[in-house]
């Protein structure tokens, strides 16, 4: 179990990261780190009850989940390893994002983890949200401003239980290792690699700039597909 080999990025850096929503910093990391084009990201559909909120940015901890079946271990050792779980999640460069991948496979998402308990006691372990593809529940109950991107809604915890943390894990298409800084909102979640970090705020201005002309004539009452083709070509010429 170790973090991402790195130093913290200061907090301006994802103060910065943080005023934009996930898909522009997507758009932006094809221009700073265009070999991530088609990895990086969630890909498949997550549940979000909070979509106002807004962006989260924050360092990944992981853990996998169980809960069609029980843990096994006797109530001593689970009672350990949930301490021990608590421990990672609450160390470490903040601030952090939980990552949770459901280990059942087609039946991801049997037993919620997360609910009323788990939002506050990650809040108040420095958290500022989880992405998982398994379930959640006590929706009116969850911790204020705590972000959740889900699986699914459940109404039971089942035999839910941590089996793992720390390691590299897969949610919802996107591989997350221990420590890798993350950005997410209402539309997923996304890996900002470390060593494009700091140029992704200027790439999203400039993708910004180059959708403005398009946006223009798009809402524009003089509407026309020449003046499309005119905005198009101004866009392209903007660096």
């Amino acid at each position: 179990m170790t973090d991402h080999a790195t130093d913290p990025l200061p907090p301006t850096a994802l103060e910065a990261l943080a005023r934009y929503d996930t898909p522009t910093i997507c758009n932006a990391l094809e221009i700073v780190a265009p070999h991530r084009r088609a990895v990086g990201f969630t890909t498949r559909p997550l549940v979000c009850p909070f979509p106002d909120l807004p962006p989260i940015v924050g360092y990944a901890r992981t853990a996998t989940i169980r809960a069609t079946a029980p843990s096994g271990l006797p109530a001593a050792e689970q009672q350990k390893q949930r301490l021990a779980y608590y421990q990672y999640v609450g160390t470490g460069t903040g601030p952090r994002i939980s990552v949770i991948q459901d280990l059942d496979g087609p039946d991801a998402g049997f037993g919620a983890f997360w609910g009323e308990v788990n939002s506050a006691v990650h809040k108040a372990l420095g958290c500022l949200g989880v992405v998982t593809d398994g379930s959640i529940r006590d929706i009116p109950q969850w911790a204020p401003d705590f972000q959740a991107l889900a699986g699914s809604v459940g109404p039971s915890h089942a035999h839910v239980h941590v089996a793992g943390f720390g390691e590299k894990i897969r949610v919802a298409g996107m591989t997350v290792s221990s420590g890798d800084l993350i950005h997410a909102d209402r539309h997923g979640a996304v890996v900002v690699p470390f060593d494009v970090a700091a140029k992704v705020p200027e790439a999203a201005e400039l993708c910004g700039r180059r959708e403005t002309p398009i946006l223009d004539i798009a809402r524009s009452s003089s509407f026309s597909l020449e003046k499309l083709k005119e905005a198009l070509a101004r866009s392209s010429e903007i660096h």
